[in-house]
């Protein structure tokens, strides 16, 4: 496994080592050794989600302020564009985003370490995302920033429209969010 830093402290992009043959390929989605090893961290993972969306369906930007989350992201088929956001204000990149194109195909996976805001935009037909969390979900403290907040100014891919839930229709802009 290979680790790649971003332009945000503590959040990185992890490329499994894959194994390809005339069957097919395979590779570690996961091990907990070489991730500690490679973040420098000991984290422990409690949740596995997994969700399937259609083109256009931009999800985000979440976070949980009294249960914050570390997230690691990964695609099991179709592509997203995936970002983070920095929410800690001790933080030298507080404010400041990445984000990059995950897919089945290049089987990168994206850590989002807690204090950050995550979302994604379904770039292909459909996808389906899988993402493991440090702590649990607690729907009563999730918080979402506007996925198009002018302070933030994310440059998404172009999107007519995207789809969006009410929760994300109803996000705060950056200036009035809870931070870290």
């Amino acid at each position: 496994m290979k680790l790649t830093k971003t332009l945000l402290d503590d959040c990185f992009i992890l490329q499994p080592d894959v194994f390809t043959d005339e069957r097919g390929y395979f590779l570690e989605t996961f091990n907990q050794k070489k991730f500690d090893e490679l973040t420098n961290t000991k984290e422990h993972f409690v949740q596995d989600n997994f969700s399937s969306s259609k083109r256009g369906v931009l999800r985000g930007l979440h976070y949980q302020l009294n249960f914050p989350q570390g997230k690691l992201i990964s695609v099991v088929a179709g592509n997203i564009f995936d970002v983070a956001v920095d929410l800690r204000k001790t933080s030298k990149t507080f404010g400041k985003w990445f984000g990059l194109e995950i897919s089945a195909e290049n089987k990168s996976q994206m850590w989002i370490p807690r204090g950050f805001a995550h979302g994604f935009l379904v770039l292909s037909e459909t996808a389906d995302v899988q993402y493991k969390t440090t702590d649990f979900y607690h729907p009563e403290d999730e918080k979402c920033i506007l996925w198009n907040d002018s302070d933030v100014n994310i440059k998404w891919p172009s999107v007519v429209a995207p789809i969006l839930s009410g929760k994300d229709r109803g996000g705060m802009t950056f200036k009035m969010a809870e931070t870290f």
